[in-house]
Parts: structure tokens; sequence; C-alpha cells
């Protein structure tokens, strides 16, 4: 079966980090697209950060610019999303997802559920002191 497996969330205190994981399972992550996205209670999915299968420039929303950094390991068939400087708003449950090649960015907008292939289950990171 495909699937993506998320994990790494947690509680954490203003100010703290946190690193997610998505595994993949049932497929290479080669040739995808990796995005990241959440989403709080009451509120649409946000998608916060994606990376090419090409390893271009990756795009971040404007909420997460220069505290979040997403990466790679085909290696390990596994992406990261290293976040620092965490507050309360940015508790949500966490998701990954995965299209084909390269992330779908709606121009004047934001990354694209839409254009996601695949998900994880979601993973909660609560940002409370």
């Amino acid at each position: 079966q495909v699937q993506l497996v998320d994990s790494g969330g947690d509680l954490v205190q203003p100010g703290g980090s946190l690193r997610l994981s998505c595994a993949a399972s049932g497929f290479t992550l080669d040739y995808w697209a990796i995005g990241w996205f959440r989403q709080a209670p009451g509120k649409e999915r946000e998608g916060i950060s994606c990376i090419s299968s090409s390893d271009g420039s990756p795009y971040y929303a404007d909420a997460v610019k220069g505290r979040f950094t997403i990466s790679r390991d085909n290696a390990k068939n596994t992406v990261y999303l290293q976040m620092n400087g965490l507050q309360p708003e940015d508790t949500d449950v966490y998701y990954c997802a995965a299209e084909a090649l390269s992330c779908t960015v709606v121009p004047g907008g934001g990354l694209g559920v839409y254009g996601m292939d695949y998900w994880s289950e979601g993973t909660l990171v609560t940002v409370s002191s």
C-alpha cells in the first residue's frame, strides 16, 4: 500500500523547535514533490512548504519563512520539516503530502491542496507555555 507516515509532533514551549518527519511506504519519493500543510480546528488546510523532485528552490508560506526549513533524504525515503522559533499560532495538526514532480503553487495564492496525491494522517504540534 502507498502510504506517507508522519511523526515528530509534540508539546513545546514558545521559542522551541521541532523536527517533523515524513516517511514514504510502498513507493519512492525520488519522483515526487513533497509538501507540508497544517490545519487548525475550524480552519482550512494551509500549505506551508514544498520541495520539488528536482530539488529546486523550496516554497515557504510567509507565515513560516525564515523559521521553517524543508529538506529531503532520498536514501531514507524521508522528507523533513525543521521548525524553529515556534509560537502559539503554529499550533496545528501538520500533514505531509506528495504530488508528481513539482509543487503546485497558485499564483497570488499558496500551495495547492488539490494538487497532492497522497497524504499522511497528521501529527499534532502544540506550542504553549
